[in-house]
């Protein structure tokens, strides 16, 4: 993957021709109605949780082939690996990875994608999507798509609007106007009258029963100079701060991080805010897409292929007499009897259950406890590194097991700890292990001892992963405890 640096601003425009449609990823959410699975170091759009295929990696597929050009995703630096990882499993090695350095809401987001799309391109059209959406009806997608883009190179902003089936109160609404060509009521594309944030059940309610009002999908079409005129018009003080960080923006491997002093300074503000509520440039398509912004449990029960009691199951599970329930174990078996209209999910550190009627309110337990300091609120047992990852096995006083797995080619960083020794059990793979002076090769059901403060570093030489079990022990064992020398994936 190739990303612009501080000092190639001006980049050269290619001689051969460009696909005109960029697709722009927002991959910032923590999806935290979604918990125990969904966490902040580990978020919904990295799970495969509408179908056997991660929520990120399905909307980076819809947007492949010849009229795309490699996409633009803008996440947070916690989950810049995870991107790059799954950018290379979808086949799009070329994409590229802006990093915000802190939250600034979607406006900032996507002036920052513009900016890079437009230099690459500038005609490109801009197709602006959330990480984690699911659509039920995926094949109806290119056919409004290509009526999207269609009509957006006349110097249209163009949101597709979802037809409702329910009184939903997790969306925000948009009421359509006019047939943008009043001649041709039926090319379905109207001006927007109204955007209408969430609303509660009565309002929803009757917005259902009046009709002309759709889903706000979150997804726009527009092209790169159209979006970045409109936000130099509305909000100008986001596009200046975007474009300085972009300015001042330092090339990390496959990364482009946004200057902090600059992005600090943007208001926090969304795109439906800055631009769409305010533009006289807006459109919208009514789509009938099955369409999903997976915020809670109970959309994934009503995503899911349900057996003859209503019930959708994931993982180990086995269910009496129960009856349109959600039941989800990322390991253990799950065993449920004599329960309906219920939401359980298993995680190997935590456990939710719920009526599915209070889905939307997940996000309070998990505030109850970040208040507590629990660190399940945020972190899975399971933690993933650009390496591969590790997770907790037991822990006691003085002493912890992990289980480590480490990616073919890839290595650790080489470090020491000032207040634990560990000792590596290989259980399959081979380890090229440095310690101090020493290079050391450690095959299966072998295992070498690191004392406390010698240098060293785990490396997989082989071609298939290689776990190890660790045992720490020491005074303190917390993460912090590391001190880094050198490291492939530039952590300080």
């Amino acid at each position: 993957m190739t990303f612009m640096t501080a000092t190639d601003v001006t980049v050269p425009r290619p001689e051969t021709a460009l696909p005109s449609i960029t697709p722009i990823v927002l991959s910032g959410g923590t999806g935290t109605r979604l918990w125990p699975v969904s966490r902040a170091s580990h978020p919904k759009q990295f799970w495969a949780l509408a179908s056997s295929q991660t929520m990120i990696g399905e909307t980076l597929q819809r947007a492949t082939g010849e009229a795309f050009a490699p996409p633009v995703v803008v996440c947070n630096q916690a989950h810049r690996f995870l991107v790059a990882e799954q950018l290379c499993e979808n086949g799009c090695e070329n994409g590229r990875i802006i990093l915000e350095p802190a939250v600034r809401n979607t406006a900032a987001a996507i002036a920052a994608a513009a900016l890079v799309a437009a230099r690459d391109n500038p005609d490109a059209l801009l197709w602006i999507m959330a990480a984690d959406a699911a659509f039920r009806h995926p094949e109806r997608l290119p056919a409004v798509l290509e009526k999207a883009t269609k009509v957006a190179r006349e110097g249209y902003i163009v949101t597709f609007g979802m037809k409702p089936d329910a009184a939903e109160t997790g969306y925000g609404y948009i009421r359509t106007g006019a047939p943008l060509h009043p001649g041709q009521p039926d090319e379905g594309v109207y001006h927007v009258t109204k955007f209408i944030e969430k609303p509660d059940h009565l309002r929803a309610t009757e917005m259902l029963r009046e009709g002309g009002y759709l889903w706000n999908s979150g997804m726009f079409v527009a092209p790169a100079s159209v979006m970045l005129a409109e936000l130099a018009r509305h909000e100008p003080d986001v596009l200046e701060n975007v474009r300085t960080a972009l300015e001042r923006s330092q090339h990390d491997l496959t990364f482009c991080r946004l200057d902090a002093d600059s992005f600090l300074r943007c208001p926090s503000v969304s795109i439906d805010y800055a631009v769409m509520e305010r533009t006289d440039r807006a459109l919208v398509i009514p789509a009938d897409l099955g369409w999903s912004d997976v915020g809670n449990w109970n959309a994934l029960w009503e995503l899911g292929d349900k057996d003859a009691g209503g019930n959708v199951v994931v993982g180990d599970v086995v269910l009496e007499q129960s009856h349109n329930c959600y039941v989800r174990s990322e390991g253990m078996l799950t065993a449920v009897a004599g329960l309906t209209d219920i939401v359980l999910v298993v995680t190997t550190d935590a456990v939710l259950a719920i009526h599915r009627d209070y889905a939307q309110d997940v996000s309070a337990l998990v505030a109850q406890l970040k208040k507590a300091s629990r660190t399940e609120a945020e972190i899975h047992n399971r933690c993933y590194r650009p390496w591969g990852f590790y997770e907790g096995l037991i822990q006691g006083e003085r002493f912890q097991v992990k289980r480590i797995v480490v990616y073919p080619g890839q290595k650790l960083s080489l470090q020491k700890h000032f207040h634990r020794a560990e000792h590596w059990v290989v259980v399959s793979g081979t380890a090229l292990v440095t310690r101090d002076a020493e290079n050391l090769l450690i095959q299966e059901n072998e295992s070498v001892y690191l004392p406390l403060g010698c240098m060293h570093r785990l490396e997989n030489p082989g071609r298939i992963p290689l776990t190890l079990i660790e045992v720490q022990s020491g005074p303190y064992l917390g993460e912090d405890d590391i001190v880094r020398f050198e490291d492939t994936y530039g952590r300080q």
